[in-house]
């Protein structure tokens, strides 16, 4: 009861904080970087380790300077998420726009219901929020719930704010097949690290043997979706700018693990391109392959 009683002190203080404005906001994200990086250290050898094993090509030097880049822009998401619960439709609308959405409204219009693939990259959450603003038919937005409810339930309010329909990640399955004769989108951040099992799919991804999220593709196959990747592009401090890529028109045709290694050879090169804008601080490569 008292852990659930901070919580919600915690929610009402980030609501306090959100009313400024973001011009603001990026000033105590500047503070924010110096107590992460140079004092706190939070997380320093996980980022380290990450980017030495995922760019073996680079130098001590270099491997610091994208470090610190990552956690100037991580400051700056964190910042942003705190703003969603009050950032309004135009102002969002203005700093997040969409390139070929229209490939995914077309298909709606025609009652063709889609899957819409992303990443960790850039700042995911506005970017599902703005989705939500630009779409006509459902959108079901898969996420993975938070052990704390409170702040559960304030990250599932502000993901629905705009038109998203957020849904668990065990309930999936449950939603696809219970929204067969809807019109839909289902919206996935397929670099999400699977559940450790021997059935798991491996790659290599950015120099490492990677397990990865084959959900996506299994229900592309089943429902035979057409399937999208939303490439997202960071212009400049707190403006987006997202590329709708077709994957796959007809999935029930494609070979096994193609659509899934599809999505990654673009997130890969993406994050080759500009690294500092992926989720370093996340244990992506916690489990390992078995070896036999």
């Amino acid at each position: 009861m008292i852990k659930k009683g901070f919580s919600y002190i915690g929610i009402y203080f980030l609501y306090g904080i959100a009313l400024l404005p973001l011009p603001i906001l990026y000033g105590f994200s500047n503070i924010l970087y110096y107590i992460l990086y140079y004092i706190s250290g939070y997380r320093r050898k996980v980022v380290r380790d990450n980017l030495q094993n995922s760019f073996p090509e680079k130098n001590i030097y270099q491997i610091i300077s994208i470090e610190k880049h990552y956690y100037k822009y991580l400051c700056d998401l964190i910042f942003e998420i705190i703003k969603m619960p009050l950032i309004s439709k135009k102002e969002l609308a203005i700093r997040y726009k969409f390139n070929n959405l229209n490939l995914i409204e077309e298909r709606l219009q025609k009652d063709e219901s889609v899957i819409a693939c992303s990443a960790h990259y850039g700042n995911w959450e506005w970017g599902m929020l703005a989705f939500g603003l630009n779409l006509s038919k459902t959108k079901y937005v898969i996420y993975k719930p938070l052990n704390n409810k409170v702040f559960d339930n304030w990250f599932y309010n502000m993901r629905a704010r705009f038109g998203n329909t957020p849904i668990a990640m065990k309930q999936t399955l449950r939603t696809v097949a219970g929204s067969r004769k809807t019109t839909s989108v289902f919206c996935f951040a397929s670099d999400q690290t699977p559940v450790k099992d021997p059935t798991n799919y491996w790659m290599n991804f950015l120099h490492q043997q990677t397990p990865v999220f084959s959900g996506p593709e299994k229900i592309a196959v089943q429902t035979n979706r057409p399937v999208y990747y939303l490439k997202v592009n960071v212009i400049k401090r707190g403006y987006y700018e997202v590329d709708c890529i077709p994957i796959i028109a007809h999935p029930k045709e494609a070979m096994e693990h193609e659509i899934t290694a599809a999505q990654f050879k673009i997130l890969e090169d993406h994050i080759n391109a500009k690294p500092q804008y992926w989720l370093w601080s996340h244990k992506r490569w916690k489990h390992r392959p078995e070896i036999n």
